[in-house]
């Protein structure tokens, strides 16, 4: 079972420390173990009554009354709300869903959402939020490995099924190529990229996960891409991360590359001149215009 400060609470639910101290003076909400030094602990049960009970305020259920109903009937009105305000309650879903390795909540939340707002809007508006969220969580030790890769392999399913439903285009000159690095396993972003590009009709050529280098020159040098796509999420040191895109821009003539991933945004500074940087979907759209 996972151990959580008050700190970890407060990134996971949104909800400032202050007030959840507040409600467990009060309201007796949370009942936190103490370390020998008096600070709080809390665990996967008194998180996930937490995620419920913001659920709930945030929809107007004032925190006396939530004091007052049994566990029964929180987890009764969380399924009203869910039903009647996906779109608002998505994040607090899909962390619940995490936690409890939900598959049925996942899914369901997803689907709805993306009847909704569509895909694009589900993922930049929704998923990413709640990617960031999984990697505080991960990094404090608050999920496993399971449980990240539980709730990644989801989200990958439901972007490749999506994609696949799109029609394939008809031309394939001087297509874009999308590929992720040697030793670069986390695959979700450049799933999505290649999402948005065969949603708008483009050509892409996808090379996924971990591909050495030789075998993306020999890729390039087959279909002649007009742009490459790229991600990178894995930690590097600066130096490591600049060679690379230095020798790639070196080796294919200044090919355009588009770059995505909390390290490309780590080193951007480092990286101008060498890659445009991906901070949002219009500049991927925009990036890869045929001329």
């Amino acid at each position: 079972m996972a151990e959580y400060k008050i700190k970890d609470l407060e990134t996971l639910t949104g909800i400032k420390a202050h007030t959840i101290r507040i409600w467990e003076k009060r309201y007796g909400l949370l009942s936190p173990d103490r370390t020998d030094t008096q600070i709080r602990t809390y665990n996967d049960e008194e998180l996930q009554a937490l995620l419920n009970v913001a659920l709930l305020n945030k929809h107007g259920v004032k925190i006396s009354r939530i004091a007052e109903m049994s566990r029964e009937e929180i987890k009764q009105k969380v399924w009203e709300v869910k039903n009647k305000y996906i779109t608002d309650s998505s994040t607090e879903l899909l962390i619940l869903a995490l936690i409890e390795m939900d598959e049925l909540l996942f899914k369901s939340t997803l689907d709805q959402l993306i009847d909704e707002i569509g895909l694009e809007s589900t993922f930049t508006d929704k998923l990413i939020p709640f990617l960031d969220r999984i990697g505080v969580m991960w990094l404090v030790g608050s999920i496993s490995t399971a449980q990240e890769h539980f709730i990644s392999n989801l989200i990958r399913q439901k972007v490749i099924s999506t994609t696949d439903k799109l029609p394939i285009p008809e031309s394939f000159e001087n297509p874009i190529l999308l590929f992720l690095p040697e030793h670069e396993w986390h695959e979700i972003s450049l799933l999505f990229y290649h999402f948005i590009l065969r949603n708008e009709g483009k050509a892409t050529v996808y090379l996924g996960q971990s591909l050495p280098y030789d075998a993306l020159l020999e890729s390039i040098e087959k279909i002649k891409p007009r742009v490459l796509v790229t991600s990178w999420l894995t930690a590097v040191d600066e130096k490591f991360i600049t060679n690379f895109f230095k020798t790639l821009q070196k080796d294919t003539g200044d090919l355009p590359v588009l770059a995505g991933g909390i390290q490309i945004k780590n080193y951007s500074k480092s990286l101008g001149g060498l890659i445009r940087e991906i901070h949002g979907i219009d500049v991927l759209k925009d990036g890869t215009k045929a001329e």
